[in-house]
Parts: C-alpha cells; sequence; structure tokens
C-alpha cells in the first residue's frame, strides 16, 4: 500500500516521536513539532505512539491511496476533502484504493498531520523515521516530499486498545492568537538587567514570520543588558558568551533585539547566552503558533515545571487508555 503524491504541499515531511540520545553529536531530535497532534492522529487510526505521520505546513499535498486505508487529519484547522468532498478533522477517515485527499486553507496555526494506519514505513536513520533536512537523514531520501513520490504505508499493528473514532472536543489542542510560554528562566538571565527581566517577562511578543522547525523569531520591546566584560573568545554582541551547549527549547536573544526560541531541529551550541528554557509542556504551544501570534513569557520554577510535565503526560495517558 502506498499514497501516491500528486502535489507535495509547502513542507511535507515524515516525522515521528524523535531521534532520541544523538544531540551530542549534533544530530538534533526532530520528529513531529506538536506531538500531541500528531499522537491523536496515531490513537484514531489504531496505531501506537511511534508510529510516523506525515506533517505538513501551511499547504498540505494532494495524494491518492492506492488501496483502501484509515487515515486521520489532527492538528491546525483546515478543510480536508476526499474526493472533493468535505470531510472532518479528528476523526477516521476511511479511504477506498483510488480516493483522492486535498487540503483547502489553513484557518490557524502552522502545522497539521496525516496520519495512516500502519504508520509511514520509510527506513529508520539513527532510530527514528524523522525526516531531517540540513542533515539529509530520514524520511524520504532526508528531504521534504515531492510530486511523484510514493509513501509506503505499513502492515496494521494491534496497539491492544479500544478503537477511537472520534476525538472528544475538551481533548483536541487549542490554536489561539494569545499565549502564555512558561520558561524556566537561566542559565545566563543574570546577564540581564533588571530592566531587561522586566522586558523579557512583562511585556508582549509577537511572532514574527522567521519560524521554521529550527527556531522561532519574536518581535518586541527588546531587552536591556547588564554591564559586563566579555570574557576572551566571546564577541562584542551583548548577548555573546564563550560557546555553551543549548537544551531543546533554549532562549537566546542576539543584540538584545528578538528572542528565538530553539526547536526540534536546532543547534546543539553555540555563542549567544540562554536566558531562558521554555518548559517541556508548552513546546507544543510554541508548535502550534502562527506569525502574529502575541506571547507573554511567565518565569515558573522547577516545581511548577514538572507539575506541568506530569500534566501534559496524564493527558497523554488518557488519549491511549
Amino acid at each position: 500500500m502506498a499514497l501516491e503524491i500528486i502535489e507535495p504541499g509547502m513542507s511535507t515531511t515524515v516525522q515521528d516521536r524523535g531521534r532520541i540520545g544523538y544531540y551530542k553529536y549534533g544530530f538534533p531530535q526532530s520528529g513531529s513539532l506538536d506531538q500531541y497532534s500528531a499522537t491523536l492522529g496515531n490513537r484514531l487510526v489504531g496505531n501506537t505512539p511511534e508510529e510516523a505521520v506525515l506533517e505538513c505546513t501551511y499547504i498540505g499535498p494532494k495524494f491518492v491511496s492506492n488501496a483502501d486505508a484509515v487515515i486521520a487529519i489532527t492538528g491546525a484547522p483546515v478543510d480536508v476533502f476526499v474526493n472533493d468532498e468535505q470531510v472532518s478533522q479528528y476523526e477516521q477517515l476511511h479511504l477506498h484504493a483510488g480516493d483522492q485527499v486535498r487540503f483547502g486553507v489553513i484557518k490557524g496555526g502552522t502545522r497539521y498531520y496525516i496520519a495512516v494506519r500502519g504508520g509511514i514505513d520509510v527506513p529508520k536513520a539513527l532510530g527514528s523515521r524523522s525526516t531531517y533536512p540540513i542533515g539529509r537523514i530520514g524520511g524520504v531520501n532526508g528531504r521534504i516530499l515531492q510530486a511523484g513520490d510514493e509513501i509506503k504505508i505499513g502492515a496494521p499493528v494491534d496497539n491492544g486498545l479500544r478503537d477511537v473514532k472520534v476525538i472528544d472536543e475538551a481533548d483536541r489542542p487549542v490554536f489561539g492568537k494569545e499565549v502564555e510560554v512558561r520558561v524556566m528562566m537561566g542559565l545566563y538571565d543574570h546577564y540581564l538587567s533588571d530592566k531587561g527581566r522586566s522586558q523579557f517577562l512583562d511585556e508582549p511578543w509577537t511572532l514574527t514570520p522567521v519560524a521554521d522547525r529550527m527556531g522561532m523569531r519574536y518581535d518586541g520591546p527588546g531587552v536591556d543588558w547588564a554591564e559586563r566584560r566579555r570574557p576572551f573568545g566571546a564577541g562584542q554582541d551583548p548577548s555573546n558568551i564563550v560557546d555553551a551547549g543549548y537544551a531543546v527549547g533554549s532562549i537566546q536573544i542576539p543584540g538584545g533585539s528578538q528572542p528565538i526560541i530553539l526547536h526540534r531541529e536546532a543547534v546543539s551550541g553555540g555563542g549567544y547566552a540562554q536566558v531562558g528554557t521554555v518548559i517541556s509542556a508548552d513546546m507544543d504551544v510554541v508548535a502550534r503558533s502562527a506569525p502574529g501570534t502575541k506571547t507573554r513569557f511567565v518565569s515558573v520554577n522547577m516545581d511548577e515545571a514538572l507539575a506541568a510535565r506530569k500534566a501534559y503526560q496524564d493527558q497523554f495517558n488518557k488519549i491511549w487508555s
């Protein structure tokens, strides 16, 4: 069984839960940017959470299924059409051989997901099927989809769970125009002046169009840096440090003007101070933000971050029960 790609969309890639354990070698984790939305699709089609899906950015693909298939579309709101008849997101969709699927204009957010019973069957690279285009590994020859690709689908798996035909409204993600993103301050927030810290945490920021799987850049009031003598080997930018490792979710502010949140395909280190790190429970919130989203950064402590992670995991466990 395969999906025959007629039009590839803007940037459609194969993604799964990510490539864990290779960041220290310079390979980011990749994987679905909005992990929760992707896992809802897998739940609907009867997969396990591990199966690969297609991640669509803004404009989705047009494809034909060459066999009967069960699919689901989750994530950002978008019109979905099967043979030109509109169908619903967050529901099981049953295709017959020869059925054509296409998408309308996205109505919020940036990315939506196509899950297929059996999962997208491409070879694993470093333990994951996720596409990392810069490294040219994973997915379909390490690249975004192209017209003419035939995307092989794996054999159905038994996840041992009850069949779910629709995701309840209460369990679906929200794609708002105003969001709060919780962060733990540090490692280098002490390089900010008191004014700079207040600017970062008390003022709104707006996501710019400069946003991709590597990082999201925000516009706003800028931040003020404390006076300091930069060590030998650091540059002249007020945010420069001697190179350090970056955690996924790290926030850097080159020049003190536009914060950048490093996401799932960011580099693993560099010479900009990380003033804070987005907590793991809110990385999906960042992924769902479209350009123009008003964002406030909220400082939390370790206990609050761990409680948020548990709440996120509890929601995941609810879906997979």
